[in-house]
């Protein structure tokens, strides 16, 4: 039979479920802006009845119920949303930096026009053509000069802006990388606590919001992606690889480059391997300063080496008034002392490797002469090396063309003798020494006997510079120039000789005499001619077209950070504002769930009194 006191019991375990459920709909409303909480529901069932469909059950129709139990206390969460915000956050983060730094590169270039590096250099031909017309003039002598200076400095600017803002990234990524260690150890910490609270029967709601927030945090700074198929072991990946695993985490670390920027570069703290990210804030980070701001710097170094290159080259053959020459205008410091450009590149003692910018052939060419030959030219690429093949109805003019349009990472075009001249470009790979040629290589005759510029042709003759003297492939009398010292935007300026006396500054050529005339203009003409001449610079043919497109690369790549940006945010915000109707807190609706349990509690205390009464009645007043 039932108890006589288990109205009491019942009335006990309604008063419980309800104040439970006002005090979680309590803490709901005392988080209701804590970052990344989740409003929380009981799950309350009633309680198993007394007597159950066996044969010891009373003879009595009906289950007695023994009121309500509270069962769990949940948080509100749509875990497949939750695995869509966490995949995607790292877009929106990606394309944040891209366009918060692209911001910075573009006030760069948008330099005003009286002093940008254009202006300048375009005030800089202007003075070689009034010294052309008027090179007896000490006046227009000193205005070349004055404004070489000029040219140079904001040459040195802009590499130290640029330079800049590699150096803001590199200081960036080594925060990234301590906020990405320090996510990661948090997480793992707070899975050890979650795996604890679950196996004493317990739901850590508040424990797994605060590892959701920094999942969430973690996945803008690197493209991670979760894995929950096991409860008790709790996974973070990161392009593959796991970051975190249950209560263990993988560390970043920062070791120095193989390169000469002086930057570090990422890895493994376990194994010392790479660490690679393709998306996140730090992934954009490492982009942005290998491969954006190495490009930018690559193209105003390129630049500069052959606008150097090229007013050295006529102004050392060209006289002063002084009679002076064999000076170089701008001063260039080359990459090693040794003349054949040798180099210790493993650091054995021991020289191995051939470094040199330019080479020269000796016969002169007519571009337009079709040079009957056949075969294929080999040089160094990218990712190996490119070949180039000439047929015998190609044209001087269209096999430069199509060594120039090749993916090669060397270019070429004639001199003012006409003679072939191969020059090294920048280099796409860090570990690959910029404007060195490495390879150079013909199966016919168009580099040797056509061009004067290999002694033979096959591989038994090719320029390679994993080897010292490796010059010794040119042909007899062939010039070559040593690669120079890395990144010369920052280092040119007007040789101190022809600054201290300008008249030093040569302008014209000797005569039959040896000597030079007076009005004698023709090497400034010459030096105010390759404005406009093709002289490949990278791949661009002119210095007018290296200018529009160095401005125009970094417009669109900062447009295309914006309109990316503008797209990610777009679908962010409506993930983001489905979780917050899903888990968000609604005040309303918690006041409202208060007083649905507060006329419980009322109600489940007001049935306790009436028990109460009747245990009275039954004990105090029976048989009076």
């Amino acid at each position: 039979m039932g108890s006589t006191f288990s109205g009491i019991e019942l009335g006990k375990r309604s008063i419980i479920a309800n104040t439970d459920a006002i005090t979680t709909a309590g803490h709901n409303i005392s988080n209701a802006n804590t970052e990344g909480y989740s409003r929380q529901r009981v799950q309350i069932k009633e309680m198993d009845p007394l007597y159950k469909p066996d044969l010891s059950r009373a003879e009595r129709p009906g289950m007695i119920g023994q009121g309500v139990d509270l069962q769990s206390v949940n948080r509100i969460r749509d875990e497949l949303l939750d695995k869509r915000i966490v995949g995607q956050a790292n877009v929106e983060s990606y394309w944040q930096t891209r366009s918060d730094y692209y911001t910075m590169l573009e006030q760069i270039y948008n330099e005003p026009y009286d002093v940008s590096i254009r202006s300048n250099m375009d005030k800089f031909w202007e003075g070689w053509q009034e010294l052309s017309v008027n090179p007896e003039s000490e006046a227009a002598r000193q205005a070349v000069v004055t404004r070489g200076v000029t040219l140079t400095d904001s040459i040195k600017q802009r590499f130290e802006a640029l330079s800049g803002v590699g150096n803001i990234i590199q200081g960036d990524i080594e925060a990234t990388v301590k906020q990405v260690n320090s996510y990661t150890r948090q997480i793992a910490h707070i899975n050890e606590e979650i795996v604890k609270s679950k196996a004493m029967g317990d739901n850590p709601n508040d424990l797994m919001d605060r590892r959701d927030l920094l999942v969430d945090k973690l996945s803008e700074l690197v493209n991670v992606t979760i894995d929950t198929r096991d409860s008790d072991e709790f996974m973070v990946h990161v392009d593959g690889r796991v970051i975190v695993q249950g209560a263990i985490s993988r560390e970043i670390d920062l070791v120095p480059g193989n390169d000469d920027s002086g930057y570090d570069k990422l890895v493994w703290a376990d194994t010392g391997n790479d660490a690679y990210f393709s998306g996140g804030k730090l992934g954009a980070l490492v982009e942005l300063r290998d491969v954006d701001v190495r490009q930018e710097l690559q193209s105003l170094n390129s630049m500069t080496m052959n606008f150097a290159d090229l007013v050295n080259q006529i102004h050392k053959n060209a006289v002063g008034l002084n009679n002076n020459t064999g000076l170089d205008f701008f001063v260039q410091h080359d990459f090693v002392e040794n003349s054949n450009g040798n180099f210790d590149r493993n650091g054995d003692g021991q020289l191995d490797s051939s470094y040199v910018f330019r080479f020269s052939g000796t016969n002169e060419l007519d571009k337009q002469q079709q040079v009957g030959l056949e075969g294929v030219m080999t040089f160094n690429g990218a990712n190996g090396n490119v070949q180039v093949p000439y047929y015998h109805t190609d044209t001087v003019e269209t096999v430069i063309a199509r060594i120039n349009d090749s993916s090669s990472e060397v270019k070429a075009y004639l001199d003012k003798n006409n003679h072939l001249v191969l020059k090294a470009a920048t280099s796409a790979s860090s570990e690959n020494p910029d404007f060195v040629i490495r390879h150079v290589e013909d199966s016919g005759y168009f580099l040797a006997g056509y061009s004067g510029l290999l002694k033979g042709n096959g591989a038994e003759n090719a320029y390679d510079f994993n080897s010292a003297d490796a010059v010794n492939a040119l042909s007899t009398n062939a010039e070559f120039s040593v690669a120079p010292l890395a990144n010369p935007s920052a280092y040119i300026e007007v040789n101190s000789l022809i600054k201290n006396d300008i008249k030093n500054l040569a302008a014209g050529y000797t005569d039959s005499t040896g000597r030079v005339n007076a009005g004698d203009g023709r090497a400034a003409v010459e030096i105010a001619s390759i404005r406009n001449t093709n002289v490949m610079i990278g791949s661009m043919k002119t210095f007018d077209d290296y200018f529009a497109d160095s401005v125009t690369n970094v417009g669109l790549k900062g447009e295309q950070a914006e309109t990316n940006l503008f797209s990610q945010n777009a679908i962010m915000g409506d993930l983001r504002n489905l979780r917050d109707s899903i888990s968000g807190v609604n005040i309303d609706e918690e006041l409202a769930e208060i007083m649905k349990f507060q006329h419980g509690y009322n109600a489940a205390a007001k049935f306790i009194t009436v028990w109460d009464s009747l245990l009275d009645t039954v004990i105090n007043r029976l048989g009076v």
